[in-house]
C-alpha cells in the first residue's frame, strides 16, 4: 500500500515542486526512519508501541522506495543525451541490484562476526544505523544535483496526477502490462528462489545464498552493458528478447535448476540474468519515453508502482500457492510464462524512443 500511494505523492513533487526536490526527499524519507530502527527501544523497555513505531518507520521506508526509482529514472532521462539515455538510466537499476548485494553483504558480515545471541540482543541495530550514513552521503550528493528548469509552459496541470491519469492512461495501461514480466522474472528468480531451493530442490542454504549472489553480481555487470546497447540498436529488440526467452526458456531454465547440483543450478540462474538484464537494461529509458514531460513523474510513478505491487510483491506467495495446490516443484515455471507472454504482446505495441528527443 505505502509503495502504491507513493506514486501519486512523489509523483506529484516531482511534476509540480521538481525532480531535485522529490529525490532529496526520498532519501531523507528512507535515511530518517532506517536511523530511528537502530536506535527504537524494544518491547521490555516501551512495550506494544516498539511494534508499532516499528510498523510506522517500515511503513515510512516504503514510501520512500516507491518514489525513488522512478524519480531517479526521469531525473536520469532528462540530464542525458538523447544518443545515451538508455545507458544512463540503465544506472537506477545498477544501483537497486547493487543495493540488495550490500545489504547482503553486511548482514553475512555481522553474521560471522557476532553470535546468535548477539546478533538478537544488539548486532541487528548495527545495519540500520549504519545506514544513517549511506543516507547522509546520497543526501549531500542530492542536495548538490542541478534542477531542471522550471517548465513556465501554459498546459501546466494544476494536478499532474489527475491530469496524468485522464491523458495518458493508456500508457500507463502499456507501462502496467510490460512491467509484469520485469516484476515477476525477478522476484521470482532473485527473491523467492532462494527459499525454493532450500524447500524444493534442497539444497543447502548456503550454497542457495552463494548461487544468488553470484547470478546478481552477473546481473549487476550487465545491465548497463545492455542498456547501452539498447542504445546502439533499440529498446524494443532487447526487451522482446527478455520477454520471449523468459516466455520460452522459463521451463528449461528451471527444470535445469530443479537438480541439487551447484553448478547446473548455477547456469540455470545465469541464464536468467542474461534475460531479466536485457529487460532491465532497456527498461528504464522505454519508461521515461512514453509520457510528455508535464507529467512524466506522476503517470511513471503510479503504473510503474501499481505493477510492481501487484505483480512483484505477490510473485512469492502466488509461487508458494502454486506448489502447494499442484504438488509440482516447476508449476512456478508456468506462471512465469504467462506472465512473459502478456508483456511480449504489450511490448509489440510500444514506441522505441532510441535516440530520440524525450516527449515535451
Amino acid at each position: 500500500m505505502a509503495i502504491r500511494d507513493s506514486g501519486f505523492i512523489f509523483g506529484y513533487i516531482g511534476d509540480k515542486i521538481g525532480r531535485k526536490r522529490a529525490l532529496v526527499l526520498s532519501v531523507m524519507l528512507m535515511a530518517i526512519p532506517t536511523g530511528i530502527i537502530g536506535f527504537l527501544p524494544d518491547h521490555a523497555t516501551i512495550g506494544i508501541a516498539a511494534a508499532v513505531l516499528m510498523v510506522l518507520m517500515r511503513m515510512l521506508q516504503g514510501l520512500s522506495v516507491g518514489g525513488e526509482y522512478t524519480g531517479s529514472i526521469v531525473y536520469l532521462a532528462e540530464h542525458s543525451p538523447d544518443s545515451r539515455r538508455g545507458f544512463f538510466t540503465s544506472w537506477t537499476l545498477c544501483g537497486a541490484v547493487g543495493g540488495i548485494l550490500l545489504g547482503s553483504g553486511v548482514s553475512a558480515l555481522i553474521s560471522n562476526i557476532l553470535t546468535d545471541a548477539q546478533i538478537s540482543d544488539w548486532g541487528w541495530r548495527v545495519a540500520f544505523i549504519s545506514g544513517i550514513l549511506v543516507g547522509v552521503v546520497g543526501l549531500l550528493i542530492r542536495r548538490h544535483l542541478p534542477e531542471m528548469p522550471e517548465d513556465r509552459s501554459a498546459d501546466k496541470p494544476k494536478s499532474p496526477v489527475v491530469e496524468a491519469v485522464k491523458t495518458e492512461w493508456r500508457a500507463m495501461a502499456k507501462v502496467i502490462g510490460f512491467n509484469i514480466a520485469n516484476a515477476v522474472g525477478f522476484y521470482m528468480m532473485f527473491v523467492y528462489v532462494v527459499t525454493w531451493l532450500i524447500k524444493q530442490v534442497k539444497e543447502p542454504r548456503s550454497d542457495a545464498l552463494d548461487i544468488n549472489t553470484i547470478s546478481m553480481a552477473v546481473l549487476l555487470v550487465l545491465i548497463p552493458l545492455f542498456g547501452a546497447l539498447s542504445d546502439k540498436i533499440g529498446r524494443k529488440p532487447l526487451l522482446l528478447f527478455g520477454a520471449a526467452g523468459m516466455a520460452v526458456l522459463g521451463y528449461p531454465l528451471i527444470w535445469l535448476m530443479h537438480h541439487p547440483d551447484f553448478m547446473m543450478i548455477l547456469l540455470g540462474q545465469l541464464g536468467f540474468a542474461v534475460l531479466i538484464g536485457a529487460y532491465f537494461g532497456a527498461s528504464p529509458a522505454t519508461l521515461t519515453e512514453m509520457f510528455p514531460r508535464r507529467v512524466r513523474v506522476s503517470a511513471l510513478s503510479i503504473s510503474y508502482n501499481i505493477s510492481l505491487a501487484i505483480f512483484g510483491g505477490t510473485t512469492p506467495l502466488i509461487a508458494t500457492w502454486l506448489i502447494a495446490r499442484s504438488h509440482n516443484d516447476l508449476s512456478i515455471a508456468w506462471y512465469l510464462i504467462g506472465c512473459a507472454v502478456v508483456s511480449f504482446l504489450v511490448l509489440l505495441t510500444v514506441r522505441d524512443g532510441a535516440g530520440k528527443p524525450l516527449p515535451e
